[in-house]
């Protein structure tokens, strides 16, 4: 009893503070663990497979690329994704091929390989479908007309739906 005749007082032991300590490590690690298995998780995967022979080439490409003076928008409209690519000039360029893939960046599981066709204005337009809201990328690859290869990523917003 205390010395007022009420409830005993709480002594802090030992025992407590070892449950104490132990209680917020175990908290710490189990955060912890459920993060790193959750990064892995949505890991989509890797840029490229031999990071060494893509640098070898990096900056050839590079010089090639910047020497073709284009300019890339890209956009979803509805469930278009139009890719506005124009010359030093501002006119609408034509390539022999135009791919890429269009998906999130934290998994592969929306991924797609839009099937793109030149429209009248001289935009390319492919059909993706509803998307849900967030970011998008749309990994660009194209080749000019001289063989030239083009590649860029582009980060697209969609309003929540």
């Amino acid at each position: 009893m205390s010395k007022n005749g009420d409830k005993p007082e709480f002594e802090l032991t030992g025992k407590h503070v070892l449950a104490i300590v132990v209680s917020a490590f175990a908290v710490i690690i189990g955060v912890n663990l459920f993060m790193a298995f959750s990064a892995v998780g949505t890991f989509p995967g890797l840029e490229t497979k031999n990071s060494y022979v893509a640098s070898q080439q990096f900056d050839r490409l590079r010089v090639a690329q910047e020497a073709l003076g284009w300019s890339v928008e890209a956009e979803v409209e509805g469930e278009q994704l139009i890719v506005d690519i124009t010359d030093a000039e501002g006119m609408p360029v034509e390539v022999l091929r135009l791919t890429g893939i269009f998906g999130r960046a934290t998994h592969v599981k929306d991924d797609q390989t839009p099937d793109f066709s030149q429209s009248a204005s001289g935009a390319y337009v492919a059909q993706v479908g509803v998307l849900g809201g967030g970011y998008w990328n749309f990994r660009m690859e194209a080749t000019a007309k001289d063989g030239t290869p083009f590649q860029q990523l582009h980060q697209i917003y969609i309003a929540g739906r």
